[in-house]
């Protein structure tokens, strides 16, 4: 890990009063502008060439001829021609220069090996650099490890195919589509090898999946991501936030949902096997006597992450949980940065943190709002890493 001194060394090289918020163009990248805009700081996407018309045309800054600001809240893009360069010291010298504190996404540790984020990224990073591991399942200290430890509910563990005697969800990243997922389902372990050597067969899944793989009960109820924040430096109030709740639109399983039961059937006799490839999320709600085993859920992860990731969660960090009969939660994921369904509330914010602060408060907002607040009170380096 990158130690301490280097990152607050090249943090004190700032002109901490002119930062702007820097995130790599994809995932959750719209609502971490967005908020930085609102709050007053200037933004920066680092695309990858191809896919950055989102950023340096459509959404990008406009103004008008006196210089007043039109429509738009992308200031500046860096397009390279893979995400990976952001890697390359002149484009982290570039980060520094120009006083660019960085927000890590999904895509940022997904299409940047984790070992280079943890030991060669050098641009301060807001939120927790040495969480960001825990999110790679199968490692010796994943969040599977973390949840176990905080003694947070999540489904059971199958350990091998052969023990599966109930509907069991194999995950296992996709073999085509880097940041998706080739997730499937079976209920016995006889399904489990019809269903994995169709996938194979189509491309979904690679032939030694099985050794990366996790298996798990899987919980029959709704999906709810819970998009928590924690701010270390707040004054006042509770630190630990629900910002709002998101789920997830899948294909192809959403359209294979629904079809009739006897279409489905016969889709799956055709060897056609729904995908959980993540395209969209809208917003929800709990009903409120559910809020409380939810804050219950946020503030052991938070004590856990402080205790054995030390100084813990700083900033956005998502529980994504299924409910089932009996109203009990089981967390699935979670995500110890922003989570990718926050652009919901892009603009807009949502009903709990427009509650709570009594304007729209998305989690793009939230977070450059701590950010603006550690830098009117001199504390940046509590939320940098």
């Amino acid at each position: 890990m990158i130690s301490r001194d280097e990152v607050l060394a090249n943090l004190g090289k700032y002109d901490i009063k002119n930062s702007r918020i820097g995130v790599l163009g994809s995932h959750s990248a719209l609502d971490t502008c967005d908020g930085a805009h609102t709050e007053g700081f200037r933004t920066l996407a680092v695309c990858q060439k191809g896919r950055e018309a989102t950023f340096d045309r459509y959404f990008k800054s406009c103004k008008d001829s006196k210089g007043n600001h039109l429509c738009g809240f992308v200031d500046e893009t860096l397009v390279l021609d893979k995400f990976v360069d952001v890697m390359k010291p002149q484009n982290q010298q570039f980060l520094m220069d120009t006083n660019t504190l960085w927000v890590p996404n999904r895509s940022f540790t997904s299409y940047v090996d984790i070992d280079a984020v943890e030991n060669d990224f050098k641009v301060p990073m807001v939120g927790s650099r040495n969480l960001l591991r825990s999110e790679e399942r199968g490692g010796p200290q994943d969040y599977y490890w973390l949840l176990e430890k905080a003694n947070l509910p999540f489904p059971k563990k199958i350990e091998k195919p052969e023990d599966i005697d109930g509907l069991t969800i194999i995950k296992v990243h996709h073999a085509q589509k880097k940041l998706e997922r080739g997730f499937f389902t079976a209920k016995s372990y006889e399904q489990y090898v019809e269903k994995s050597e169709e996938l194979i067969k189509q491309g979904v899944l690679t032939p030694d999946f099985a050794e990366h793989a996790r298996m798990e009960q899987y919980i029959i109820g709704p999906v709810f991501n819970l998009d928590f924040f924690y701010d270390p430096i707040k004054e006042g109030g509770e630190k630990i936030e629900l910002l709002g709740i998101d789920w997830r639109f899948e294909s192809s399983l959403d359209g294979y949902a629904r079809l009739p039961g006897k279409q489905q059937v016969e889709l799956e006799n055709d060897g056609i096997i729904p995908e959980y490839t993540v395209c969209g999320h809208n917003s929800a709600t709990l009903r409120e006597s559910l809020l409380d085993k939810a804050f219950e859920m946020a503030e052991k992860y938070v004590k856990a992450t402080q205790d054995l990731y030390k100084p813990g969660i700083i900033g956005p960090f998502c529980l994504q949980t299924c409910v089932d009969k009996d109203l009990k939660f089981f967390i699935y994921d979670v995500a110890p940065r922003i989570g990718g369904g926050t652009n919901v509330h892009m603009n807009v914010g949502h009903p709990y943190g427009n509650a709570l602060y009594g304007e729209p408060m998305s989690t793009g907002r939230r977070l450059s709002r701590m950010i603006r607040e550690g830098i009117e009170q001199e504390r940046v380096e509590e939320i940098v890493s």
